[in-house]
């Protein structure tokens, strides 16, 4: 098959820079929803600049391109060795090109491959059937928002929404508290695959496998139809809102399917998928391997922006900071500022912060601007790295340790999204520090704000976890966490728990 690895490139590159158009009219239908000029419509706009940006430049929507996921239908008699050779050939070529952030990481060593291949990477799932074409899905998942996927057993008691029982009932109440426990975490608006029944690992594949179905389809049966449009409803109401910053568009799509079990189980699986929401597929001719059909896409239509004009609209009321960072200029925002970073910062996420609390920073922290981010790099024949994407990775995760941080090295702002802890917060005020927050999944956006790489420092982490020093223009974030105890996340949070408990029993 002479065009079958090619295919694949292109099926990847695709997946990995242009939003389907299902997912682009949901996107733009939430746009117009939200209330204009609060943090959830400039969240949205900053979104929807990326969509187009991602689709200009080729580059990936969100720096985390995930764990690649192919299902497969072939043919009898095609070679399915074969085919998974020629996938992983593709893969690891859309990764050298920049298409796919190097993810694959040993779970023992913590080493990065680099080139996206490894065991168990990537997922791959075959089956036969009876047409003469083969088939290839793909979905690009990132760890945000695989880490907010939930599994419940019922019957459970949920938080604020009572007893869930083995009955539509209960499923309901486990979905919405899904959209309710991934905040902004999940990148949302989000989009949930769901599975009743099943076993915990087969429940899982197949609550994945519903995203592979179009936003706007008709659940064939009736009853999972009807709870679908009501999940929809209902979750809108919770105020998750885009980014977790509250407002009217947390969930762009639900989608469920019914699987039996065994008597004395019930599970309810839930994959969250983003409003990243990169899944594309084709058809390819079995005996070339060449594209005979595109899925959830015409490749003869133009893609059409989302939005008139490029970045994010200034109001002139942005606060300019420039690094090294003072405690006197940090101390004077508050949550909701809207800032500007002008200057230098570094790279920092999770194997930096867990070496950072027993080894010091190969670089000056003192005043720093700390940015959670896992960029996606590509370096020319002279040696020069140029940034491919770099949004912001759930800051969550180094919880355990930034207060740590902060405190022993002078770090003045962390950026990253989706908010962090109490611990992280007590230490803002402690120490005269501030978080901020970036758009997730905005990674054309804010490379777009990176003039130039000037260092890498740990590189033996890998590319995601290495500590980039970065100087930025006009980088956008907003205050969401100050040094005075303040915390959107904590007020949306509990404003929306408030909410969930109102639909216990609609």
């Amino acid at each position: 098959m002479e065009f079958l690895t090619n295919s694949l490139i292109e099926l990847i590159t695709q997946t990995s820079t242009n939003l389907p158009p299902d997912v682009r009219a949901a996107m733009g239908l939430a746009m117009k929803q939200e209330t204009p000029d609060t943090q959830a419509s400039q969240a949205l706009t900053i979104i929807a600049s990326n969509i187009d940006m991602a689709v200009e430049d080729e580059g990936p929507i969100c720096q985390d391109t995930g764990m690649p996921t192919f299902i497969v239908h072939t043919p009898v008699g095609v070679s399915q060795i074969a085919l998974r050779n020629a996938i992983e050939a593709a893969v690891a070529e859309a990764t050298k090109r920049g298409k796919l952030r190097p993810n694959s990481v040993d779970s023992l060593s913590g080493a990065n491959s680099g080139d996206n291949l490894g065991f168990g990477t990537p997922v791959i799932h075959f089956d036969q059937w009876e047409e003469n074409e083969i088939e290839v899905k793909l979905v690009l998942k990132g760890g945000g928002c695989e880490n907010k996927n939930i599994q419940y057993s019922l019957p459970a008691q949920l938080e604020e929404l009572g007893r869930a029982d083995r009955n539509i009932e209960g499923v309901r109440k486990c979905i919405l508290h899904a959209v309710w426990q991934a905040q902004g975490q999940g990148c949302s608006p989000g989009s949930l695959g769901v599975c009743i029944g099943s076993d915990r690992a087969y429940g899982y594949e197949l609550a994945k496998e519903q995203l592979f179905r179009e936003l706007d389809d008709v659940n064939p049966v009736t009853s999972l139809a009807e709870l679908e449009k009501q999940v929809m409803e209902e979750a809108n109401k919770i105020g998750v809102g885009p980014m977790g910053f509250g407002g009217k568009a947390s969930l762009i799509g639900c989608k469920i399917v019914a699987a039996n079990r065994l008597p004395a189980s019930f599970f309810v699986s839930v994959a969250y998928s983003c409003w990243a929401f990169r899944r594309l597929g084709v058809r390819l001719d079995a005996e070339t391997g060449a594209i005979t059909k595109w899925l959830y896409r015409d490749p003869a239509r133009p893609v059409e922006r989302m939005v008139a004009d490029e970045g994010f609209p200034l109001t002139g009321k942005e606060i300019i900071l420039t690094p090294p960072l003072t405690e006197e200029a940090v101390r004077a925002l508050r949550v909701g500022d809207v800032v500007l970073i002008d200057g230098e910062m570094y790279t920092g996420r999770d194997a930096v912060h867990a070496r950072l609390m027993k080894q010091d920073p190969p670089v000056d922290l003192q005043g720093s601007v700390l940015y959670h981010c896992g960029p996606v790099m590509m370096q020319d024949a002279a040696g020069k790295w140029t940034v491919k994407g770099a949004g912001p990775t759930t800051s969550i995760r180094e919880e355990p340790y930034q207060a740590h941080v902060i405190g022993k090295y002078g770090v003045r702002a962390v950026i990253g999204k989706g908010g962090m802890g109490q611990k992280t917060l007590e230490a803002l005020q402690e120490y005269g520090a501030v978080y901020l927050n970036g758009i997730g999944g905005a990674a054309q956006f804010y490379s777009r704000a990176i003039q130039e790489v000037l260092g890498v420092q740990w590189m033996e982490l890998g590319i995601p976890e290495a500590i980039w020093h970065l100087r930025v223009h006009h980088f956008v974030a907003i205050v969401t966490m100050d040094s005075h105890g303040n915390s959107l996340h904590k007020d949306v949070e509990q404003k929306t728990k408030q909410l969930l408990g109102e639909l216990q029993a609609v």
